[in-house]
């Protein structure tokens, strides 16, 4: 069964803008398929085949002769190689939409991509399903606080319910966990873990010690939601802290792991300037840390900061599927301890949120929000809490209680 994805309008809008189209993500989140439903008419080939792999890699200057343009490569970061030639053939022919491309592995293939095709290559990053597409729910504006955004939401609502968005969070966000429920969540996320380090992290020479790296993804997963502590990362795992920083970057890099900035302002000295670690699938965090249930994980340590990184992952795929690559997200910290979980900045203005698992938020929850009155040269719109209580309601003055179901 195929569900829709967000994505699909975006690829055919950078199409239209750009002669080629990069796809890039986790294993797992549907790259390929997705491309094979927008681009179902046109040659296919996928540099998984060892055979297409070396004709590509050795002679890359007839592969496109014998899978001519338009034409999706699939696996490209296989072949390197062919982002030259395809360079030369989109400044000889000067077309639009002609080679459309996926891959799960980043490090080989953006630099061949910023080597070769810098302005003429549109970019897109899929992760796993949204709640929005796992409920064929067709709304994909970013998310954003403001009445307009609300109204239109309003039109396409699915009934999210408290037990089923643990059970979401738990299972994580892979199509293939996603459309087979039956699906046995262990052995899906075992295979996972073993393919991407024996398939996409043994590649880089940098990995002296696969089962070490194991164990540092676990202790990055155990640190979900919180400020990045390199140093007590590679404590955990037994490494130096420069190799952990270049494992993080892996885990950054492959999409596992989003690092949420800090929001800085030259007025305000007093913000923390390191980072927040978050994995964007809630189903991998929990298989490497042991929630084996979701009834387990919803009463745990750690459900606070479970839930918090769903919902900013649900919010960074709202940019993502619109094809905004570096959404304007942000969190708000000073060396007073006083935090906002999440600060998104359009137009000038920061909206403020707060994301918290109960289903009562108060006032309470919203006072870090009056700290940005004091940031000179900020103007701050309105904000909320993001929980899950049932119904979207006025907290206090242009600040909402904002339920799931509403991301």
């Amino acid at each position: 069964m195929y569900l829709k994805r967000h994505a699909e309008q975006t690829v055919d809008k950078l199409a239209k803008m750009f002669g080629a189209i990069l796809v890039s993500g986790p294993r797992q989140v549907g790259k390929t398929t997705m491309l094979q439903n927008v681009a179902r008419d046109l040659t296919y080939a996928t540099l998984d085949d060892l055979i297409l792999q070396e004709s590509a890699q050795e002679e890359s200057g007839t592969f496109f002769k014998d899978y001519p343009p338009p034409v999706f490569v699939d696996e490209v970061q296989k072949a390197p190689e062919l982002f030259p030639q395809i360079k030369m053939y989109l400044d000889r022919e000067h077309k639009k939409g002609q080679f459309f491309m996926c891959g799960s592995q980043q490090f080989q293939m953006m630099k061949g991509v910023s080597e070769s095709l810098s302005g003429r290559i549109g970019l897109v990053t899929l992760l796993g399903f949204s709640l929005r597409e796992s409920h064929k729910i067709d709304f994909d504006l970013p998310f954003l606080p403001v009445d307009d955004y609300f109204s239109a939401r309003r039109q396409q609502l699915a009934d999210v319910g408290y037990d089923e968005v643990w059970r979401t969070i738990h299972r994580g966000s892979m199509p293939e966990l996603t459309v087979n429920p039956d699906y046995d969540w262990q052995m899906f996320y075992g295979a996972y873990v073993r393919t991407y380090i024996e398939r996409d992290v043994r590649d880089l020479t940098e990995i002296g010690d696969t089962v070490k790296f194991a164990r540092f993804m676990t202790a990055a997963a155990a640190a979900t939601g919180q400020l990045l502590n390199l140093a007590s990362l590679a404590r955990d795992v037994g490494i130096s802290q420069p190799t952990a920083e270049r494992w993080l970057s892996i885990l950054v890099a492959s999409n596992i792991v989003y690092l949420l900035q800090p929001y800085f302002n030259n007025a305000a000295k007093r913000m923390v300037k390191t980072p927040k670690l978050y994995f964007l699938d809630t189903g991998l965090a929990a298989y490497l840390t042991r929630w084996n249930t979701a009834d387990v994980l919803k009463n745990g340590a750690m459900a606070g900061a479970f839930f918090e990184s769903f919902v900013i992952a649900e919010i960074i795929k709202s940019y993502y599927n619109r094809g905004i690559l570096e959404p304007p997200l942000y969190f708000y910290r000073d060396r007073d301890m006083d935090e906002i979980d999440l600060l998104i900045e359009d137009g000038g203005t920061l909206y403020p949120l707060e994301i918290k698992k109960h289903a009562d938020p108060g006032k309470k929850d919203v006072a870090a929000f009056a700290l940005l009155d004091k940031i000179l040269n900020v103007r701050r719109g309105a904000g909320g809490v993001i929980c899950l209580y049932d119904n979207l309601a006025t907290l206090q003055g242009q600040d909402r209680v904002i339920p799931v179901k509403y991301l």
